[in-house]
């Protein structure tokens, strides 16, 4: 390895252990989500270990992740580390491990870490884009990276519906059942809505997010700007902390992980914010 190293990665490697993070982006719909699965149901998980295997000469790589992103649900910024004993270079780990993947599967960078990084625990916040087309007429392009909604929407009524979900709260009603968290209780740090000719882009950033969250409140905001609802309803469906109140669940097909923020002292790599064909919107204020 010949990469310059940070004093905690150079002690880890002179102890025989590198710990390695990756960037990594992906199309979700083909995976029943990230995480590792029964035998023969596809995860974003298995098929990385197994590459990344590959390019470790065959020994085993087992991987922590900053988000688990469920089925169909698509990554642009996701995070996650391993721990190897096998010593390759950092350009041996990307081009291996993408020489080796699927082409709805790419690892983006690759960088050596200190012991006490963590991909999950270290990250001080999760950064989600939910994308919708929205036109009369459902696109034949991007069918599965996008959730059309052919009613029109009021993006001014959406936003004003978003403003009372910014902050702490406890957000039980957006919840999915069998969410596993400790606590109900998250801090948004912004949720904002940007129109890109027919894509509305709903853009949000949290500490953490319970189970299905994001779709939980992109429902709730779709509904309400479609003029089914009026706006105070975002509100009252916050306050009920009962799930059912929420109405339905929005399609994972829009839904993007685009970035995962850590402390300074890792100096991770920085991309431009996706998806790719959203990479020119403004970047959302935190």
């Amino acid at each position: 390895m010949s990469e310059v190293l940070s004093p905690a990665a150079a002690d880890m490697a002179a102890a025989g252990v590198f710990r390695i993070a990756l960037g990594v982006e992906y199309k979700g719909s083909r995976y029943r989500g990230f995480q590792r699965q029964r035998a023969g149901v596809p995860s974003i998980q298995e098929s990385l270990e197994k590459a990344l295997s590959k390019v470790a000469g065959g020994a085993p790589v087992r991987l922590s992740c900053a988000g688990r992103t469920d089925a169909l649900v698509h990554a642009c910024g996701q995070v996650v580390h391993f721990e190897t004993e096998v010593d390759r270079s950092m350009h041996a780990w990307v081009m291996g491990a993408n020489m080796n993947l699927a082409p709805d599967i790419s690892v983006t960078w690759a960088r050596a870490m200190p012991g006490h990084f963590d991909a999950r625990f270290s990250a001080m916040a999760r950064r989600y884009r939910y994308v919708i087309y929205n036109d009369q007429i459902r696109p034949a392009h991007m069918a599965e990276e996008v959730t059309w909604n052919h009613r029109p929407l009021d993006v001014t009524l959406m936003r004003a519906a978003a403003s009372c979900l910014v902050g702490t709260h406890d957000f039980s009603a957006f919840r999915a059942r069998q969410c596993q968290a400790k606590s109900p209780i998250k801090t948004v740090h912004h949720l904002q809505l940007i129109e890109h000719g027919k894509f509305i882009v709903l853009d949000i950033r949290a500490n953490a997010f319970l189970h299905h969250m994001v779709r939980n409140i992109a429902g709730v905001l779709m509904t309400i700007g479609a003029g089914e609802r009026p706006v105070e309803w975002a509100r009252e469906v916050l306050e009920t902390r009962v799930r059912r109140t929420g109405g339905v669940t929005a399609h994972p097909y829009g839904l993007y992980l685009v970035q995962v923020d850590y402390p300074a002292e890792f100096d991770l790599p920085q991309r431009y914010t996706g998806p790719h064909f959203l990479s020119a919107l403004p970047e959302a204020a935190s």
